[in-house]
């Protein structure tokens, strides 16, 4: 309460505010749920020169290098959930897990093996597609699947279903980002598709863009980073500002701030 007051009386110099932009950055997800009670959202992309995700026939194996995949490793063990979607987990049966092995020495040593945590694993399935035995829901650790229907499957104790209402034919966004908040997620790091990417990016939730870049040419007929549709406006595309350009290995990674 008065505490700084206290300390001016008794003839202390006292000064705040310092390096608050340092402290807002390492706790934005948290201080984003208090502020807004939204969680922090970091959607991660990895994609060729020419912005493409997979060849045609959905090739994707591996557009970006080992380091690129290191470094998704320890932004995974910042995050306090990973947020996927149906059709990325029967595209590719993910496990969406931090392997510790995997981490960087230094990243290592902030997370210990015996004391490493594992995000939530968050999947949005509307059609109920995700079962048991898809790897995501075998591994340790909480899953949480986000339905608007519900569903009669047995499923692991470790597994959680969150109903959420429809809007417009598909899974609210919005009200699943005010649940999980509700629920103290403070930050999400998504992996996904390019149709959750981009309905992500125009409900206007993403506050992150991390995008790595490898340097290859995939050509016209590959697929694109994510599905904007009714977009034919410059003025309506989703706006980010550069935060941070560095190398990783041969890729680059970009990271972008909702403008």
């Amino acid at each position: 309460g008065r505490g700084l007051y206290r300390l001016q009386q008794a003839g202390i110099a006292v000064s705040h505010g310092l390096m608050m932009s340092e402290a807002e950055a390492l706790n934005k997800g948290f201080l984003k749920r208090m502020r807004t009670g939204f969680p922090y959202l970091q959607l991660k992309l990895g994609a060729s020169v020419d912005g493409r995700t997979a060849m045609a026939s959905g090739e994707s194996q591996w557009i970006t290098s080992p380091q690129a995949r290191r470094d998704v490793q320890r932004l995974r063990a910042q995050s306090h959930a990973i947020l996927t979607s149906s059709a990325t987990v029967l595209a590719d049966d993910p496990a969406l897990t931090v392997r510790w092995a995997e981490l960087d020495a230094s990243t290592q040593a902030s997370y210990p093996q015996e004391n490493l945590r594992q995000p939530v694993r968050i999947v949005i399935d509307s059609q109920n597609r995700v079962t048991p035995a898809h790897r995501i829901v075998q591994q340790p650790g909480e899953t949480w699947i986000a339905r608007t229907q519900e569903d009669s499957r047995a499923w692991p104790d470790a597994v959680r279903t969150i109903s959420v209402p429809a809007h417009n034919g598909h899974l609210d966004l919005v009200v699943l980002m005010m649940q999980l908040g509700r629920q103290q997620i403070n930050s999400i790091w998504v992996e996904a598709g390019p149709g959750l990417a981009g309905a992500l990016l125009q409900a206007g939730l993403v506050d992150e863009l991390i995008v790595y870049v490898a340097p290859k040419l995939l050509g016209t007929q590959a697929r694109g980073l994510c599905e904007l549709p009714g977009l034919e406006k410059l003025a309506d595309a989703p706006q980010f500002t550069f935060s941070e350009i560095r190398h990783v290995g041969p890729d680059v990674c970009l990271h972008m701030v909702s403008a």
